[in-house]
């Protein structure tokens, strides 16, 4: 069945002081609407899921791989596609707004286990 959602009718989940987040889900792909606070730090972490990030607003910079040895700052308009299982660490530089898409969908997310995210609580 088609759904048609728009994102101001999506209620929003406040996973720390500093991430909001909503999100929208098939029953293969994950789309969520997130706004982090300044200084939010996605810890090292990998996934099963393939994503996709887009920045709409401030800055993320990115860390790869299981010692971080690659790195770069992301911006508004940039998107960057991350394979799956690849070990991945992000700040937030400035307050961002951002998009991400992950197949298959993020279960950790939809059942509350997704502890690395809530370590910043």
């Amino acid at each position: 069945m088609v759904k048609k959602i728009n994102w101001d009718d999506v209620p929003a989940e406040q996973v720390t002081p500093k991430m909001e987040r909503k999100l929208v889900y098939g029953d293969k792909v994950m789309v969520a609407k997130m706004k982090f606070k300044d200084g939010f730090l996605v810890p090292l972490h990998h996934h099963i899921n393939e994503q996709v990030t887009q920045v709409l607003t401030g800055t993320i910079r990115f860390w790869f791989g299981a010692d971080k040895e690659e790195t770069f700052d992301m911006h508004a308009g940039d998107v960057v596609v991350i394979p799956a299982n690849v070990p991945h660490e992000a700040l937030m530089i400035g307050d961002v707004e951002e998009i991400d898409t992950w197949s298959p969908i993020r279960e950790d997310w939809l059942d509350g286990s997704d502890h690395y995210l809530r370590s910043e609580e």
